[in-house]
Parts: C-alpha cells; sequence; structure tokens
C-alpha cells in the first residue's frame, strides 16, 4: 500500500512540474486547457458517480451509458420543445431516475443477471434516442455561465474554479457531499454494509431491497444531470451516439478510484486534461500526425496511467449477487 501511494505521490509531483513549467510558458493556454478539461472531466466524474451509488450497494450498473444517453435526449428535446433549459433539465433527472428504477426492478425484485440487465439499458436508450430523433431542434438558450465575484479574478484558479455553469458547480459539490456521506453517515455505512455482506446488514435491520431500490434510483438521477451537462451546457446539440462511450470509460475511471468518489473525480479530472491537451494539440497543429492518432491519446494516456497507478482493487464483495432476504 505504501509502495502504490509512493507511486501517486509522484505521479502528482510530476503532473504539477509539468503544468507549472507550461504555465509559466504560456499561462493563457495553460488556465484555458485546464479549465477545459473540468468541463471535459465532469460527465465522466458523474457518471463514475452512479456506477460508484449502485456497486457500493451491491449492483452492477453497466447500464450508466444508456442513462446518459436517454437522459441527454429527453433534456435537449424536452428543453428545445417547451422552450425552457430548466425543465430540460428536470426532463433529464426524471428519465435517469426511471433508467435507475428499471434497472433496480431487473436486478433486484426479478433478479436478473445484472450484466444482462444493464445491457438492455443499453440498448434499450440507443434504439429509442435514434428513432425518435429529429432534425432542426434548438435550445432557446444557452445555459448560462456564472462567475463568482472576486473568485474569478484569483489568477490561473478564477478562470479554472469558478467560471463555469451550474451543472458543473453542482456536480463538483455534489462529489464532495457523495464521499462525505459515504464514508462519514449512517446512510454511507449502510450502504457500504450492503455491499459486503449483505446477510449481516439484514439481521442488524437494515432493509437491503429497500436501500438498494433507493439507491440505483437516485444514482439514475445523478446519471440523468451527467447527460443533461452533455446536451445542454457542453455541447448544446444532440445527435444518435451522442454519449460515445462515456458510461463505459466512466466505469473504468470508477475502478481506478477504487469505489472512491474523490479518486474517481480525480481519475475523470486526469482524462478530462489529456483530452483538452489533444484538443489544444490539434488547434494549434504543432503535430503533424493523422487526427485520428491525436484523438487516441486521451485513451491511451488513460490506460497508461491504470497500468501504472491502479494496482490491485477489490470492489465490493456482494457486487453482482441477487439478494434474498431468509425466511424465518
Amino acid at each position: 500500500m505504501s509502495q502504490l501511494k509512493s507511486k501517486r505521490n509522484y505521479l502528482l509531483i510530476a503532473v504539477a512540474a509539468v503544468f507549472a513549467y507550461f504555465y509559466h510558458k504560456d499561462g493563457a493556454v495553460t488556465t484555458s486547457v485546464v479549465s477545459t478539461a473540468i468541463s471535459f472531466g465532469l460527465p465522466l466524474a458523474l457518471a463514475a458517480m452512479v456506477g460508484i451509488m449502485c456497486e457500493r450497494t451491491g449492483i452492477v450498473n453497466i447500464g450508466i451509458e444508456g442513462t446518459m444517453l436517454i437522459s441527454a435526449f429527453a433534456a435537449f428535446f424536452v428543453a428545445s420543445t417547451v422552450k425552457s433549459i430548466i425543465i430540460g433539465l428536470i426532463a433529464a433527472i426524471v428519465v435517469g431516475m426511471l433508467a435507475g428504477f428499471l434497472l433496480a426492478l431487473m436486478a433486484v425484485s426479478w433478479r436478473m443477471d445484472q450484466i444482462i440487465a444493464g445491457t438492455i439499458i443499453n440498448i434499450l436508450a440507443t434504439g429509442l434516442t435514434s428513432f425518435l430523433f429529429k432534425q432542426g431542434h434548438t435550445l432557446p438558450s444557452a445555459m448560462p455561465e456564472i462567475d463568482i465575484p472576486v473568485l474569478q479574478n484569483i489568477p490561473f484558479f478564477g478562470p479554472v474554479l469558478f467560471m463555469h455553469g451550474p451543472i458543473t458547480y453542482f456536480g463538483l459539490i455534489f462529489i464532495v457531499f457523495l464521499w462525505v456521506a459515504l464514508f462519514h453517515t449512517v446512510w454511507g455505512l449502510r450502504t457500504r454494509a450492503v455491499g459486503e455482506h449483505p446477510g449481516s446488514a439484514d439481521t442488524a435491520g437494515v432493509s437491503v431491497l429497500r436501500l438498494r431500490y433507493l439507491n440505483v434510483t437516485l444514482a439514475g438521477a445523478v446519471g440523468g444531470i451527467a447527460g443533461a451537462f452533455l446536451s445542454l451546457e457542453l455541447v448544446g446539440s444532440f445527435e444518435r451516439g451522442f454519449t460515445a462511450g462515456k458510461g463505459f470509460t466512466a466505469l473504468a475511471l470508477m475502478i481506478f478510484g477504487r469505489w472512491n468518489p474523490l479518486g474517481a473525480l480525480a481519475a475523470a479530472m486526469f482524462f478530462g486534461i489529456a483530452q483538452a491537451v489533444t484538443n489544444q494539440l490539434m488547434i494549434d497543429q504543432v503535430v503533424n500526425i493523422p487526427q485520428q492518432f491525436v484523438n487516441m491519446l486521451p485513451y491511451v494516456m488513460t490506460i497508461l496511467v491504470l497500468a501504472f497507478a491502479a494496482g490491485k482493487v477489490r470492489p465490493p464483495a456482494a457486487e453482482g449477487q441477487p439478494y434474498e432476504k431468509e425466511q424465518a
């Protein structure tokens, strides 16, 4: 464990040194890259929170991709139809909760194989969004950027942390809140107990089935917010296959973060930085290689970091195992 911490510390020092060098060389570009990285990394971080909330309770959720896709669809088309960004966001949350509830119904009540249950959600979301998709829709307005007074003027940290849209602020605050709730509240203790030893938790008076329903449904709402962020705040549009595998990437980041919200956030931000650097390279045209190879850079960097720093990971012991209450 100490060796793993040393590797991570060296990695953090190396990353800080690299950004200090580039900030000294060109502060404006470096600030822009890091700020963009937060926008790229946040949906991945929120999607990873979906996985953490589910798997800490013992439910494998590979339907994150489908939840984000159908929520992004609902957010964009409801907002463009009723001419309200707020109602579009609410629609995304409701759709996400329905997707989470459907997964809980299949995995908890029907005791289906949880991988198959998540695949059903992905296929359902892909089919529905492709069938219902129509061209010609636009948002009534862009998601407003909220610049926090005084703090936005701090060099580097002001533009990076305090000049974003409302969903970005909510996402960052929620991730910290989830970490506190998971490790420092009764709900978090019960959640982790159900994910590790559901029989013992049941004996102690915790309703395993009810808590799994609650957590998976709430996780669906978080997935809905992640999807809404993509279509309402980050891009402002929707296309078929809009999420482009972000849900599956989030699962890898969740594992890299060891089912810890702050660890998954750090992994998502690293991925966001890699993607932002890739975009900057394409803008500056400093590399004379095919665009497809440049687009591969974030994924290659993520694989390298996983191989270097992930080490041995252990998922919650009861992950993927249906639970049936023993009859007295």
